[in-house]
């Protein structure tokens, strides 16, 4: 269980404190390092959250698009939030990311657009369906997950499509359709209830489809990433600290990029979010 006096580490992680007018300082967190620099999904979240830290904000999140121009180094950064046009039920924003270099001079490091509404009531259909399978007790957790550190902050329980044992190469046998999927309950641990935050990060919990569908351990890394959300906060509050099913599938490797598509779904298999990103791999 998680320590009641002090924050979740997901929440540390998105602590912002206020310049004044559009800006904000947050700080890179050991808890969500990757590789060789911080989980993709806690810098979306991150700049998601200064988006509803804004005192201007109207509504709630309906996407984000986030720009990897360059890997985050560890300390400090600056979020300028700016939202760019607001009408009388969207609102559109525009974020940059900046740190200072050891000479001190400030380079851009991440770009994101977010687009915000106040929703009404209209006609709504979800025609992703969620998969069926297994439920998320029924599923053995990930264990074992090595030093990178921000694995240790999620509940994993892959269904299918589970990081290769064996690196040989060997393109995937599978049917086109399901050689790249990876299917998988996930949650906070520890549990946290679900947010826009929240979700935006578990849309970024896969590692790349290039390593499963022929199973190299190459270098790889996300440059765009976009997510779309299909709920609004009463139905995230609804879901509470319950797993969520995620879903990836590649669709095109091409001369060292590829796209993924991904799909999100709460508990009683309403879908939530998707997701596309293009990812860069080197051979």
């Amino acid at each position: 269980m998680a320590d009641s006096a002090k924050p979740h580490p997901f929440d540390a992680a998105l602590a912002l404190e206020p310049l004044g007018g559009d800006h904000f300082r947050g700080h890179t967190s050991a808890a969500y390092w990757n590789m060789v620099g911080p989980f993709g999904g806690i810098t979306a979240a991150g700049i998601l959250q200064g988006v509803l830290r804004h005192p201007a904000l109207l509504g709630e999140p309906v996407s984000i698009t986030v720009n990897y121009a360059a890997g985050l180094v560890e300390g400090a950064f600056e979020l300028q939030v700016r939202p760019v046009r607001t009408n009388r039920s969207t609102q559109h924003w525009m974020v940059e990311l900046t740190q200072a270099t050891a000479q001190g001079e400030r380079q851009t490091m991440v770009t994101a657009t977010v687009l915000t509404a106040a929703r009404r009531e209209t006609w709504t259909q979800r025609d992703m369906p969620m998969p069926p399978g297994p439920a998320a007790a029924e599923v053995t957790r990930l264990q074992g997950r090595g030093p990178i550190a921000w694995f240790s902050q999620y509940e994993m329980r892959p269904i299918q499509g589970a990081i290769p044992r064996t690196w040989d190469g060997v393109p995937s046998a599978l049917p086109p359709e399901e050689a790249s999927t990876t299917r998988l309950w996930l949650r906070d641990d520890p549990p946290r209830p679900l947010d826009f935050c929240a979700l935006c990060a578990y849309a970024d919990n896969f590692y790349p489809r290039v390593w499963l569908r022929r199973p190299r351990h190459v270098p790889a890394g996300t440059v765009s990433f976009t997510v779309y959300f299909h709920a609004d906060g009463a139905m995230l509050r609804a879901q509470g600290d319950g797993h969520v099913l995620c879903q990836a599938r590649g669709q095109a490797f091409f001369n060292g990029f590829f796209d993924q598509s991904a799909q999100l779904w709460s508990l009683d298999g309403t879908l939530l979010a998707t997701s596309t990103q293009i990812v860069y791999y080197k051979e």
